[in-house]
Order: C-alpha cells, then structure tokens, then sequence
C-alpha cells in the first residue's frame, strides 16, 4: 500500500502503520548484533515504547518535560523518542560529537529531567557535569556495566540502566496503559515535539522548538514531490538522528510509510553495511557522493589500457542519455543499446557497491557540487537533492523524481509560501509556491525567505533572537542567497559566508569553492578575502591521493606543523589550482594558499556537526598564516 498518513502528531505516525498499513509483525527497524542483522518488529518495539512510557510517568514525567538524548543511531534512540513523544513530553537531542560545556549549557537551557547516554565515552562526559545541571533527576546509561564509572561519585541525579528502565516499565505498564493513551490523544498538533540546538557557525548555540504539526506537515508535504517512497523501501540510516535532516528525512518519513529503517553501525562501516542490508533509499550528505564519485573515477582511470577507455566512453554515452532525458528526449535505439552496454559493463559494478538495490539518494546538508550531481545521473543513480534548515523543520523544497535540474534543489513543497528579496532594499522580487510553479522561470538573486506550516515556533526563550529572524509578516530569514531556476530553488550561498574584496566586489565563496573541489587533489577549501585586494584559501589535500603519490606514511599527518610547506607537495596542488582556476573571473581565483595537514575537525571547534565552517573561528585560530598569504609575493595562478 502507497499511502501517505495524514498524522497530525509523531506518536501518531506509528500507530498509523499498525492500523493501515503492515501488521504489527512486519519488521520496523534492523541493527545489526555482533555479527547478525537483527530484525525488530512493530510489536516488539510497541511493547518497549509503552514500557518505556510507563516508567516515564512512575517518576513522575509531564506533559511538556525536556528529556535529553546523547546517544548514536538505533532501536534505542527510536524507543526513548517514541516513548517521551506519546506522553507529551519533548525531545532534547544532543550531538554526540559536543564538548562537555555544550552539553551542560544545552542541559541547563532546556531544563532537561533526564539524559540517554549511548556509550562509556558519553557517559563520562555527562557524569562530569551532571552536578552542575539542577533540573537532571535521571541519567540513563543504554550500555551494560556502567556502574564501574559512576559508583564512587556523588551524584545529585540518580543513575539507572536502560536495561532496567525497560524491565521496570514493563511492570507497571498495565497500571498506566490507560494514562498513556490518554496522554497521547491529548497532544495537540502545536504542541512542541522537540528542540533542536543548532550548533551555529557563531553564537551560542538556540533550541530551535518544533511543533508535532511542523514535523509531520513536513513529513507529509515533501513525500506528495517524491511519490517514489513506498512501503516496501528500506531506509539505511548513519546521519545523526539529533539532526533534523536525517530524522525527518529517514526516521519519521519511512515511518509515514511503513518503510524498515536498518541503522549502520558506523560511518566507517557504511560501505559494509550498504553491501549487507541492500538500502532501496539513503539520505546523505554532499560529501559522501563527493567520496563515491572519487572512488569510482579513481578506479576507473587507474585501470589503464582497454579498461580505461571503456570506462570514459561508458560515462560519456551515460551522459549522453541523461542530458537528453533533462530535454525530454527518449534515447535511439543506437544510444539505447550503447547504454545497455555501459551500464553492464560499468555503472552495474559501481551500483554492487552501494548493495545492488540502491533507486534513490537524498542530498541534504550543503550544496552539492554540480559535477557530482552530473556524475550520478550519468551512471543512472537517482540523486534528489533538498533544501531547509532547522528552523524550517527542514524541508522547503527537494527535487522531484521526473524532474531533475542538476544545481537545484527542487520545487517548492506544498503549504508554505518562499521569496527571494533583495538583501539591501528588502524589496521582494517573487513569491513562489508548490502551486504556482512554472517549468521555465527564472528569478533574480537575492536572500531566500518563507513562511508557513515548515517554520519554527521560535527559539526556545530566546523571543529577542525569534524576532531577529521572524518578521512582522511571519517570513523567516533563512540566511541563504539564491533564486529561482526553471521553477527550482537555487542556492548560491551563504548571506554571512559573502565576502566583499577592497574593490567591493561580491564573492560567494561556495560556487567557487566548488570548482576548486573538481580536483580529486583537493578535500577541502577554505576561502578567504574579505576586505582584501585578492582571494588566497586555505585548503585541505585528499590524504589517501596525497598518500599515494608521495608515498607517506600515517606519521606525515602527525608532525606538529600545522601546514605543509614541502614544495613538491605544494606544487603538485598548485597544478590543479590553476587549471581550474581558468574556470572562474580573474577576481574569483585563489593567488595563495596554504596547505592545512590535517582537515578542519569539530574537536578543534572549526567545524559544525553538520560540518559547516565556522568561519570566525577559523580566521581568528589561523590569524597569522592567513596574513602571511597577503605578504606572499608568489602567486598560485
């Protein structure tokens, strides 16, 4: 059955399925054990929601509580989840990637009840600052033997497995069976279902608040543009669940539908994964198609002689097809047949590596570069990409399945209203909606803003910094440039990423960055200019290539200097610096640069969990470097 539920809450998504859609054994989510893929079913993990729920109201929980998660991908995040959601209570979801600070200061600001932790290391960072947090009554370890870390502290909050937590639930589950319905019959769509601290390239981190209705209209709305998504899709889970891109887009999307979500066991292990389970759908980042894209080129030139050619021929008849797909064009019989011949020769046994089964990826997270997207649509790997923030619960637009423009994100889903205004005049250039999409419009250029069903209640008692960025006609402020191209929402940049050079003229530093990341030389690039008489760049080199080519061994990346300053290695990037630079307006391209030894990481506070670059930081920590690039008399073009 290819449904969408009409759910106004989250507890109701699972309680559709049961009801309308698979039986209460069909299999809901796998993880694998040890070295089996363990099956859950809809049942199994009802039974454990419900005890969950009841241990929740034995301590004494309530409607509009903030309970915390700290705590990887799996059936376990998805119980507490499912658990705290149908007695009214409120997800906190915490990055496990953040410092011990962070996480007191986002405990503190939510006024968090109780806190899952998913392994010793994350336990250990709560236990160091769970006396400073006074609202934190439980902390509940989801790992065995976890006494050996807390026994011997004097801890205000009590500590109790979840193990425990399951087995106690279970007991008293029948004393409050009926409390919980109840409790889940009483939520409202505009209830609060979560709070969400972005992370920011500036500031302190905000709890963006959104409603039942924000994740579930969201949910319903872009599943209507991909129609594609059905019952019988197996979702792999590995982007971090206390994201809204992977928890809307994964968890609560292949819940609308009755689709089994199977959660990697690592980003490390995903490749192995992929070849186990045999995902149908992945949702992802741009940076790991940037991976798969490098692998595959990599292996396909390195092959040399008759495997080479084959290889660059098949890409080109993939492209062949596709651009004329883009126009509306069947292939010939010729094309057709050449087609069939480079898919069995060469896209299959790109596609064996992602499982076999793959029919859809799902960018979000940044923008993709346009070379990659080409890349998929030329093997014949569906790529929709997608658009929004955490504030806009995310999804604002994502590329239709019979419909793809390769640089957009899509058409506009249906319920909210975008515009494209000016960023100095703030005269508003357009207002596009789902409905009034036109095939070949284009817009001017300006800052994305929308309303609508997608957009936050607001900052979590911050109403200053709500105001800031939710005008007095409910537009909210995305911070993002870009327009409308061939009906498709364009995004060009960051309204804070943009630079100004010292002739005042205007550089977006993601399209150009993108054309520098054309090198499978380059990982990561970083630019800089603003206010200056020319762009330089700190960029980080592709280690495996750079390994490789210069024979290095591990130590190379654990000397002390902060960049590589070997002239060989040096002009080796430098090569491809300028041939692509060729590519861009003689303002737009990099003179200098340094090479960073290492990439930019969220341990050294550089990175977001979403891993944007926190630009601030990044100038502030490299202050030095960054001014010797403009003292530089050598130039990289």
């Amino acid at each position: 059955m290819n449904i969408v539920a009409e759910q106004s809450t989250i507890p109701g998504l699972i309680r559709n399925v049961v009801a309308n859609i698979h039986p209460d054994t069909h299999t809901f989510m796998m993880h694998k054990v040890k070295d089996t893929w363990v099956e859950i079913s809809y049942k199994q993990a009802l039974e454990k929601i419900d005890a969950i729920s009841a241990w929740f109201l034995d301590i004494g929980i309530q409607k509009g509580d903030r309970l915390a998660l700290l705590i990887e991908n799996g059936p376990d995040y998805v119980y507490y989840d499912q658990a705290l959601q149908q007695i009214g209570a409120v997800n906190t979801s915490i990055y496990p990637t953040l410092s011990e600070t962070e996480i007191e200061y986002i405990l503190n600001d939510s006024e968090a009840r109780t806190i899952l932790c998913g392994n010793p290391f994350l336990f250990r960072k709560v236990l160091k600052i769970a006396n400073s947090c006074n609202s934190l009554i439980r902390i509940i370890p989801a790992f065995d033997d976890f006494e050996k870390f807390s026994d011997k502290l004097n801890l205000n909050a009590g500590v109790i497995g979840f193990k425990q937590v399951i087995e106690e639930g279970l007991q008293c589950v029948g004393k409050y069976a009926q409390a919980i319905n109840a409790a889940r019959e009483a939520i409202l769509p505009s209830d609060l279902s979560c709070l969400i601290y972005t992370s920011g390239t500036t500031g302190t981190p905000k709890g963006v608040m959104l409603t039942h209705s924000n994740l579930t209209d969201n949910v319903r709305w872009s599943l209507t543009q991909i129609p594609i998504i059905e019952s019988s899709d197996l979702f792999l889970s590995f982007l971090p669940l206390s994201h809204v891109f992977e928890r809307t887009a994964t968890y609560y999307i292949s819940m609308n539908k009755g689709s089994t979500i199977a959660f990697a066991q690592s980003l490390e292990l995903l490749a192995k994964n992929m070849m186990e389970v045999k995902p149908t759908i992945l949702c992802c980042v741009p940076r790991l198609l940037e991976r798969i894209h490098d692998k595959a080129m990599k292996n396909g030139l390195a092959a040399g002689g008759m495997k080479t050619k084959i290889f660059t021929w098949a890409l080109k008849i993939g492209e062949e097809v596709r651009k004329g797909r883009e126009e509306g064009k069947k292939p010939g019989l010729l094309l057709s047949t050449q087609h069939k011949l480079a898919d069995k020769l060469v896209f299959s046994k790109i596609k064996e590596k992602t499982g076999g089964n793959l029919k859809l990826l799902v960018s979000g997270g940044g923008a993709l570069p346009k070379n990659i997207g080409e890349f998929f649509g030329n093997i014949g790997i569906m790529v929709l990409e997608g658009f929004g923030l955490t504030e806009t619960s995310p999804v604002m637009a994502v590329t239709e399945d019979h419909r793809i423009i390769i640089g957009t994100v899509g058409r506009i889903i249906p319920g909210i209203e975008v515009a494209i205004q000016n960023v100095d005049t703030k005269k508003i250039y357009t207002i596009q909606t789902h409905d009034n999409f036109k095939p070949d419009f284009t817009s001017e250029e300006g800052e994305i803003i929308v309303r609508g069903h997608c957009v936050m209640k607001g900052y979590w008692r911050k109403p200053e910094e709500t105001a800031v960025v939710i005008d007095k006609e409910g537009w909210f402020h995305t911070g993002d440039i870009g327009r409308f191209y061939k009906g498709n929402l364009q995004i060009t940049d960051r309204l804070k990423n943009m630079l100004v050079n010292a002739y005042g003229k205007n550089i977006y530093p993601t399209p150009v960055e993108n054309t520098y990341l054309k090198s499978p030389k380059i990982e990561h690039v970083f630019l800089l200019g603003d206010k200056r008489e020319y762009i330089t760049a700190i960029l980080v080199a592709g280690r495996e290539l750079l390994q490789e080519t210069f024979h290095l061994g591990d130590d190379f990346f654990e000397k002390p200097d902060v960049f590589i300053e070997d002239p060989e290695i040096i002009e080796w990037i430098n090569q491809d610096v300028k041939k692509h630079s060729n590519e861009l307006a003689k303002f737009e391209r990099i003179k200098n640069f340094k090479l960073k030894r290492l990439p930019f990481s969220m341990e050294e506070g550089e990175i977001t969990p979403t891993l944007k670059a926190k630009r601030k930081v990044i100038e502030k920590k490299y202050a030095e470097a960054i001014d010797e690039l403009y003292l530089q008399e050598t130039e990289a073009e």
